[in-house]
């Protein structure tokens, strides 16, 4: 069960990980000042939050365990995020919609975690909460701007949505951990609230006069640890100092 538990841990904490270092790729190159910052905060919550959950992890682990090791000294192969938060930022519309799709399932999966018997992840859950609110009023509110704005605006968000949209059904995908936390009620089953969602999220998009894409096919792979071509080169800058100089400190 320790060990179930500690990678059930990873598959939400990876993705916070993931998520805010693909938003700090973007620090001083923002649409404008207020956004730039803005979004350099979102990714300090993110990161904020993935190192509650990695120390957690490591106390479990214990064997000299840290949350920097477990950040830092894993192989690509480890890491149990979905594959949606690791797409590149290629332009605003893409880091935008992406940030929105993983938002929108965020704080439907934290709304649960707080009700877990696990206390540690509940309080993780109900502390990160309101920061989470937050991120979804503003990927949400960029998403309609956006979409409804002017014709270029319009023709690149929707273009950032037919093309990410093939990764949001991995969200709902269950490792064998996930359901073995299901089933001792510490974990959340995201199953419940995948109709929520699309819902949730089809109400923005109309509201953004944007198309949701009609797909049957949709890509998956990074909960198992088979992640896109894009994680390695993240993962390159991200383990870059604590690889070139092992055990460094702050």
């Amino acid at each position: 069960m320790q060990n179930n538990l500690v990678q059930y841990i990873y598959g939400i904490a990876d993705n916070a990980l993931i998520l805010g270092q693909r938003l700090g790729e973007l620090c001083g190159h923002g649409p404008s000042l207020e956004t730039d910052i803005a979004m350099t905060n979102i990714a300090l919550d993110l990161l904020g939050q993935t190192r509650s959950y990695y120390q957690y992890a490591a106390k479990i682990l214990g064997d000299n365990a840290t949350e920097d090791s477990i950040a830092f000294l894993r192989n690509e192969r480890e890491y149990r995020n979905v594959l949606l938060v690791e797409q590149p930022n290629i332009n605003f519309a893409y880091s935008i919609t992406r940030q929105f799709l993983y938002d929108m399932f965020h704080l439907l999966l934290l709304e649960a975690l707080q009700n877990s018997p696990d206390e540690t992840l509940a309080a993780i859950a109900h502390k990160s909460i309101k920061e989470v609110r937050y991120h979804v009023r503003f990927s949400s509110d960029w998403i309609k701007r956006l979409g409804d704005g002017s014709v270029e605006s319009h023709e690149k968000m929707q273009g950032a949505i037919n093309d990410l949209w093939t990764f949001t059904d991995e969200l709902f995908h269950q490792t064998a951990a996930d359901q073995e936390m299901v089933a001792q009620n510490i974990g959340v089953d995201v199953t419940q609230f995948k109709v929520l969602f699309y819902k949730n999220i089809g109400e923005i998009l109309t509201e953004a006069t944007l198309q949701i894409p009609d797909l049957k096919y949709f890509q998956k792979g990074g909960k198992q640890g088979i992640h896109s071509e894009h994680m390695g080169y993240l993962l390159a800058d991200l383990q870059y100092m604590q690889r070139s100089y092992p055990n460094m400190n702050w």
